[in-house]
């Protein structure tokens, strides 16, 4: 089964990753599961920078120069980081393999959100190598929802999150 990117999206983040040679497998290419470690890293590293934090983490962090708007810094990383709280959860994901990476090189990620809704989103990422801009090596997502983690239950998205998603 092909998971398709949708059209109607928006791009929220773009950062680089370098191929390690430690990520190739015995057929000299980039392994599939770390196909899933760099749209982790992506995720993970916008969420970070749109002042999402992560269990560990202190509020002062760096992580929290990009403070939702509307929030005091510190706040929206507390209310996402701790476990008596609420937070992101990843429901499910994917990833389309079109081309083998291989090392060395440079792994251009861009990462896009769509599909707002009363508790998720959808995330998406491109993966092209930097020395040929434009290329899809691979593509995948993730559904996120929003947990009451004390409840363990879906809870509707905060108002700065769906700022930065829709």
């Amino acid at each position: 089964m092909k998971f398709e990117i949708p059209e109607q999206k928006k791009l929220v983040y773009q950062m680089t990753i370098p191929i390690r040679w430690g990520d190739m497998d015995a057929m000299n290419h980039v392994n599939n599961t770390t196909y899933f470690r760099y749209l982790e890293t992506c995720r993970i590293d916008w969420m970070r920078a749109a002042g999402c934090g992560f269990w560990g983490q202190s509020p002062n962090s760096p992580s929290q120069m990009a403070c939702p708007s509307g929030a005091t810094r510190g706040v929206a990383a507390k209310l996402a980081s701790d476990p008596k709280t609420q937070g992101p959860v990843i429901v499910n994901a994917f990833c389309n393999f079109y081309k083998q990476l291989e090392y060395p090189g440079d792994v251009v990620m861009k990462m896009y959100v769509s599909d707002p809704g009363r508790t998720t989103f959808e995330s998406w990422a491109t993966m092209e190598r930097a020395d040929q801009p434009g290329v899809i090596y691979a593509a995948g997502g993730a559904t996120t929802i929003w947990v009451d983690f004390p409840k363990q239950k879906a809870t509707t998205l905060p108002d700065w999150m769906r700022e930065l998603v829709s």
